[in-house]
């Protein structure tokens, strides 16, 4: 499977996907750990990809998504950007909103 087939069927996998750096119990980034706190206080059921797991994926998926930095915030397939980005979302209610809607699909 090439890889940016592999991307797909993980984006595919889950209607909420943060590929990030260690896992939600264990960030090992702050930004990572900060996205993960967000999407717990939004009660979203989300999986994860550890990319220091996977680092063909974390190559591959900067030029996949057009965006260098980790973590990177899917829902339904489509980027919906990091941990600066999610935050923000969050404070103004966008992100809930967002996420109501897969919980409700």
């Amino acid at each position: 499977m090439d890889i940016n087939a592999k991307i797909k069927e993980q984006l595919d996998s889950s209607p909420v996907l943060l590929y990030m750096k260690g896992n939600p119990t264990f960030p090992q980034c702050g930004f990572s750990s900060q996205a993960v706190a967000v999407l717990k206080h939004c009660e979203a059921e989300f999986a994860t990809v550890n990319i220091f797991e996977e680092p063909e994926i974390r190559e591959a998926l900067k030029v996949y998504s057009n965006w260098p930095t980790y973590p990177q915030l899917y829902v339904k397939g489509e980027l919906i950007g990091g941990c600066d980005i999610i935050t923000e979302m969050y404070e103004s209610g966008e992100l809930q909103e967002i996420l109501k809607e897969v919980k409700a699909n």
